[in-house]
């Protein structure tokens, strides 16, 4: 029993003597590849990627005259293509933005012409507006030159909403040159039913 554990210890420490040998000469090498004694780095790369460590880049030909130079034209085309890739960038940004502007400039062109359309038909409105006011006051003017009778007769063959502008404008006109009015007359004169119906609407119908 005693010698099975003797045994059992002293190949223990032959085992744990040969993994500290075994660590011991990859440091060693790992150490004369660091200062360049020797050059065993990709012999190597499977025990310093444990560490972490990565293998250097191989260059082609390391005694080209050029190297630097080739080396800062890489880069320099790397920064050009990256350059590239944000001017592109910019110039899709642009091209979205001068999109939009132009939309904008047609929906403030469809505005400016629904404006001008509604200007236009509010002008019509007012322009007919003052047609009318003008052809009441000629016509208004021309009953109150006439004989009432006459001017009566006239107004029975009219529209009541007709006859009610007429008499408003006449008694505008009137009081404008300090007359008399001749409505109330002119009512006296038609019939009962007709009469009361002016009189109605004069009352109720807005100015």
């Amino acid at each position: 029993m005693a010698r099975n554990v003797r045994s059992r210890g002293g190949f223990l420490k032959v085992f744990f003597l040969l993994i500290l040998t075994v660590i011991i000469v990859v440091a060693g090498l790992l150490w004369l590849n660091f200062i360049g004694v020797l050059k065993i780095q990709d012999q190597l790369s499977f025990v310093t990627r444990w560490f972490g460590v990565e293998p250097r880049e191989q260059i082609e030909n390391p005694m080209d005259l050029y190297l630097l130079d080739n080396e800062r034209i890489q880069k320099e085309r790397e920064s050009l293509n990256i350059l590239q890739d944000e001017l592109s960038g910019l110039q899709d940004n642009l091209s979205l933005k001068n999109q939009e502007l132009l939309q904008r400039e047609q929906e403030l062109q469809e505005l400016e012409l629904s404006l001008e359309e509604k200007e236009n038909s509010l002008n019509e409105v007012a322009q007919l507006y003052e047609n009318k006011r003008a052809n009441l006051e000629q016509n208004a003017l021309y009953l109150m030159g006439m004989e009432p009778i006459q001017a009566k007769d006239i107004m029975l063959a009219m529209d009541d909403l007709d006859v009610v502008d007429l008499m408003r404008t006449s008694e505008r006109l009137a009081r404008e040159a300090g007359q008399t009015s001749l409505v109330a007359y002119w009512i006296s004169l038609m019939p009962p039913e007709r009469a009361a119906e002016i009189q109605r609407l004069m009352t109720e119908k807005p100015e």
